[in-house]
């Protein structure tokens, strides 16, 4: 498929930089070169870009979908959307946690690509990414709650086209695709037991089982964007990315109304304006966080899947 292509072709164009603590604790990091200093981020803009999360939950809560597309971009913006427009449809707002007690990890760039990435410890460790588009910061992605503890990166960012880590890194999400789209394992991409990412393929494979005599197809595709890799201890890395899955659902032959819809009817109203439906094509999104360890290893430490939109026939 050509957004396959484009995705497989795109790499993690990020460089190395520095972390820093937001408890009074300085964490070393290595030094950017000084060509990079100058537009490096540092803690006091990291800390302000934080605050934007205050501004876009009062957008949510009061619907304001322009508020919300503006402190938004990549995934978050793809989920604020229609997924904003169909809350002012009567679809329930998104309740958001209020996250605090930030750490945050800034890598030096040397160009116009400025991003970093926020572990929020309160009330439950979530990964943010924020991304500054040059008329401002924007959240990327996030939350992604964390399953477990959280891993902390450690020297910056990774340079993905200079190492073999930053290979496997740059690699990580097309090897969740094949993983996704594969039921036979023949990619021989695997996964450790209890990883989010089998269920999600347990999910792919046994929904259209459940849900007769509807039909059920799905298709999963790499959300085309900025995907952004910070080196581990140990030589890892945390990658940030995503994916797209979209389910179509058909009542079964000479049905006139889908037996077992994927949405409830508040949903499908608010997105729709309908109660029912004969057809049924849902996006969501799902924002992961990855460790690639040594080898060929991938394990999910983080995720969060949304529904980014929902249509009828």
């Amino acid at each position: 498929m050509p957004r396959r292509l484009l995705a497989l072709l795109l790499g993690l164009a990020v460089t190395a930089g520095c972390g820093v603590r937001t408890d009074g604790q300085t964490v070393t990091r290595e030094t950017p070169p000084p060509e990079a200093s100058a537009h490096a981020v540092d803690l006091a803009e990291a800390t302000r870009a934080f605050e934007l999360l205050d501004r876009l939950d009062s957008a949510w809560r009061k619907r304001d979908c322009r508020t919300v597309e503006s402190l938004t971009t990549w995934a978050e913006n793809t989920l604020g959307g229609r997924a904003c427009e169909a809350t002012r449809n009567g679809r329930p707002a998104p309740t958001r946690k209020k996250y605090t007690a930030p750490e945050f990890f800034l890598p030096a760039t040397a160009g116009t690509d400025r991003w970093f990435v926020a572990l929020a410890r309160k009330p439950g460790p979530a990964y943010f990414l924020f991304v500054d588009e040059g008329d401002g910061w924007r959240l990327a992605a996030g939350p992604i709650p964390v399953r477990g503890e959280p891993l902390k990166p450690a020297r910056g960012a990774v340079l993905t086209g200079d190492s073999a880590i930053g290979v496997r890194a740059r690699l990580a999400p097309q090897r969740y695709l094949a993983y996704l789209t594969d039921p036979a394992g023949v990619s021989g991409v695997t996964f450790p037991r209890g990883d989010a990412v089998r269920e999600i393929f347990d999910e792919l494979v046994q929904r259209p089982r459940k849900v007769r005599p509807d039909r059920l197809t799905s298709d999963v595709r790499l959300l085309v964007g900025p995907q952004r890799a910070l080196l581990l201890p140990g030589g890892g890395a945390l990658v940030i990315h995503a994916l797209e899955i979209e389910y179509r659902q058909k009542a079964g032959q000479g049905r006139s109304w889908l037996s077992h819809p994927l949405y409830g009817r508040d949903g499908l109203r608010g997105f729709t304006g309908k109660r029912g439906a004969r057809e049924l094509t849902r996006t969501e999104i799902v924002l992961l966080a990855t460790e690639v360890a040594a080898g060929t290893k991938l394990s999910t430490v983080a995720v969060r899947r949304s529904l980014a939109t929902l249509t009828a026939g």
